[in-house]
């Protein structure tokens, strides 16, 4: 059973610990947060787990796995210390705010060989998701529209002055990296590093990007992203292959999954993290370099596409 430590106390990692002990794999013993109160009713509404408001307690304690669930823009730094206390991590996409943040993990890892590092893009690992990429590698590609588009919750507040975390540049929001970043996981599994990308961002008051479109160009065909967190959107998401035409309900969710008329998909996990934590701890407990190297790699040319975008809208972290 693999001992793990949280850090952040939001809905999203309510969601993930549940995910890992329905695994059986996973056992939470630690949770960090600023505040006392706030770590103590997270162990109320999850399981019993020893609480922390010091990061170096925390990772001075016996966890095996920390997972990182904070801020975007302390994802990196947090994720450098747990390697450090030599923890293995799973940090909340997206795991990097910049290029040489990936560059500076790349090389803690170089140093701490038998440790793991997973960005949890959850719908990755999900059957559906290896539904859309058999069909990508066996057929041939003439383009593709990928969208994700949801009103966030923290909108209306943002709407009303205020400044959350997701739409805060000092804390890496916006668009492309809370959503945007599933359709860019998309793209790369699916067809490879474009040859070619660009990001037009329609910018919020704040600086971040509250929506946008992305071209993604591999030569022969193109790829369109469309994303954003100030509106809800019902466009399918299609890949076009002669006259067939593969439709998602989006490309991040994939609940259904379509080839023209037949239906592909299977149903979901109730909760869409699980095959996720399933991964990672079986990766972590069997040892499985070629797991983590297969997630790694993707991982790296995701962030690859990701700078580029951000370099070409000028979106600064």
């Amino acid at each position: 059973m693999l001992k793990l430590g949280v850090i952040g106390t939001g809905w999203i990692t309510k969601q993930f610990v549940a995910a890992a002990r329905a695994t059986n794999a996973f056992e939470l013993t630690a949770v960090y947060s600023r505040h006392e109160e706030s770590a103590q009713s997270f162990i109320n509404q999850t399981a019993p787990a020893t609480a922390y408001t010091k990061m170096d307690d925390f990772l001075g304690s016996d966890v095996d796995v920390v997972y990182i669930a904070s801020p975007n823009s302390l994802h990196a730094s947090q994720a450098l210390a747990a390697l450090d206390a030599n923890k293995h991590v799973i940090v909340e996409k997206p795991l990097v705010a910049t290029a040489m943040e990936f560059e500076k993990l790349d090389e803690a890892l170089h140093k701490k060989t038998s440790l793991y590092l997973f960005e949890a893009a959850r719908h990755v690992y999900e059957h559906n998701f290896q539904v859309v990429n058999d069909f990508t590698h066996r057929q041939q590609i003439d383009g593709a529209t990928l969208t994700y588009m949801k009103y966030s919750s923290k909108y209306d507040a943002f709407l009303a002055g205020k400044l959350p975390n997701v739409f805060n540049p000092e804390f890496a929001g916006g668009a492309l990296m809370d959503l945007g970043i599933y359709l860019v996981y998309d793209a790369v599994a699916w067809f490879g590093v474009p040859d070619n990308a660009v990001y037009l961002p329609h910018f919020l008051k704040s600086g971040v990007d509250g929506d946008g479109v992305a071209r993604l160009d591999y030569g022969d065909f193109s790829v369109t992203l469309i994303t954003g967190k100030t509106t809800n959107s019902s466009l399918p998401s299609e890949i076009y292959s002669g006259r067939q035409t593969l439709t998602m309900d989006n490309a991040a969710e994939l609940v259904t999954i379509k080839l023209d008329d037949q239906v592909l998909s299977t149903e979901k996990l109730a909760n869409p993290m699980e095959a996720e934590a399933a991964y990672f701890a079986k990766a972590i407990t069997g040892q499985d370099r070629n797991a983590f190297d297969k997630a790694w790699q993707l991982a790296k040319e995701v962030h690859q596409v990701m700078s580029i975008l951000r370099t070409s809208a000028n979106l600064d972290f």
